[in-house]
């Protein structure tokens, strides 16, 4: 498997479990559907995987096929997060975070341009504007100074300030329980998504619709708890379809979430598979 295969296969195996609030295989929702996504998935991956590219490079370059091919900012949360987790796998010097720390304190003024462009390119709903961050202006700054300037609103910047420590210190141990307990790979990503909206507010709620909104949600996804702990099985399946329909009919989509739970499964297959003949960074795209 490639680097680029294992992003597609990421990509499909969230689009393949339910999460309430977002798109997947059981519904769609926000105008948008699972073969959008696909689509952006297939044209990222080789850009994503391009090997020797600058992290802002391959976030520019994904963003761009992405939104050709879909039409729509459908995946620039998902891109953000692993353009870094796939520079990082690519150096192979140490452990998968130690190179990603390495990846990330070496990002460049023009890490931020690129970077920039493709949120421009993106427009990505309720984005604002962060003093001398704002995404508007030519970046003056290195990406990830840019992104500590966002990090208190914005859960995906705080990850390239934490070296991506909500992946590597919850996402991915919450991951590995879930399969303990899941009677299916599915509802194993299904026990993800419900671990991650109660873990933290959703920061693209709380763009949309401000801190309070997406907290609340937070608070709902922890009152359901028991039908996803140790995993969801399927009497709370049932009950996660009706919390996904009212989330929907809100207009709450929780795409930070969604976003992380991509970036968790694309680390997750980069740690297993992080030996040598296992993964390779090969950008041949999978159709």
């Amino acid at each position: 498997m490639t680097v680029a295969q294992a992003f597609v296969a990421a990509c499909r195996a969230e689009l393949a479990s339910l999460k309430p609030g977002n798109v997947h295989a059981f519904s769609p929702g926000h105008r948008m559907d699972t073969a959008m996504f696909e689509a952006s998935a297939l044209a990222a991956a080789p850009e994503i995987a391009r090997p020797h590219a600058t992290v802002g490079s391959r976030i520019e370059a994904a963003i761009t096929a992405s939104v050709k091919a879909a039409g729509c900012n459908t995946n620039l949360g998902i891109v953000l997060l692993c353009a870094p987790l796939a520079c990082a796998f690519e150096r192979r010097h140490g452990p998968l975070r130690v190179d990603l720390a390495d990846v990330l304190a070496e990002l460049t003024i023009d890490d931020a341009r690129a970077a920039y462009r493709a949120i421009g390119a993106a427009n990505p709903a309720g984005l604002g504007t962060v003093g001398t961050a704002d995404v508007a202006r030519q970046p003056s700054i290195t990406l990830r100074e840019a992104m500590n300037f966002a990090r208190s609103h914005d859960r995906i910047a705080n990850a390239y300030v934490t070296d991506f420590a909500d992946i590597f210190e919850f996402s991915l141990p919450a991951l590995h329980a879930a399969r303990q307990s899941a009677d299916t790979p599915e509802l194993a990503v299904t026990t993800l998504h419900m671990c991650l909206l109660a873990h933290f507010p959703d920061t693209h709620i709380a763009r949309k619709f401000g801190i309070k909104t997406a907290q609340d949600v937070q608070t709902a996804a922890h009152q359901l708890a028991t039908l996803y702990l140790p995993a969801v099985n399927e009497d709370g399946f049932s009950k996660l379809l009706e919390f996904d329909a009212d989330l929907k009919k809100r207009g709450l989509n929780p795409g930070t979430t969604a976003d992380f739970v991509v970036a968790t499964l694309f680390s997750e297959a980069l740690l297993t598979a992080n030996r040598p003949g296992k993964l390779v960074s090969s950008p041949l795209p999978e159709g």
